[in-house]
């Protein structure tokens, strides 16, 4: 009975909690006039146990990278989009030439699911700017695998980096 009591109280606090970092989560961010964001990426992961060999398993992923522009009046424009393997080494620019997103528009990046040159430890530093102050973008990240009857999908978020 004491268990059941624990608990209860245990998943009210844990639901508690869990509302209020969503709000915190969920509160408005200023305008802003633009930033560069970090991204994490994952072009495979670790998984299962080492056994005799010393080595995990890894599974490879494919990442769907969504750049957002969550304000309803005013374009933004990235300027770079820079991926990095997991030693910080520059693999690509998959934003050569500055590119605007429209009001409520997103700008897709994908890195493949054959392509395992970033690591477990890849990124994406972005930067974007726009005119006049406006609502920063949503930049996130869908990595997927679905093969073999197997799925693994998850979501990763960037986050503003101090100029």
């Amino acid at each position: 009975m004491g268990f059941r009591i624990a608990t209860r109280k245990f998943m009210g606090g844990l639901a508690l909690l869990t509302l209020v970092l969503g709000a915190a989560a969920q509160e408005a961010r200023p305008l802003i006039k633009g930033q560069t964001l970090y991204l994490p990426i994952y072009s495979h992961m670790l998984y299962g146990n080492l056994g005799k060999s010393g080595k995990a398993s890894n599974v490879l992923l494919s990442a769907l990278v969504s750049i957002r522009n969550t304000d309803a009046r005013r374009p933004l424009r990235v300027l770079s989009a820079k991926y990095f393997d997991t030693n910080g080494k520059l693999l690509a620019e998959r934003v050569p030439t500055p590119m605007l997103i429209p009001p409520l528009g997103t700008l897709e990046l994908f890195v493949e699911l054959n392509d395992a040159s970033g690591g477990s430890g890849a990124n994406f530093i972005i930067k974007w700017d726009a005119e006049q102050p406006l609502n920063p973008p949503l930049v996130e990240s869908l990595h997927a695998n679905m093969d073999g009857g197997k799925a693994v999908i998850f979501m990763t978020q960037s986050v503003p980096l101090a100029e």
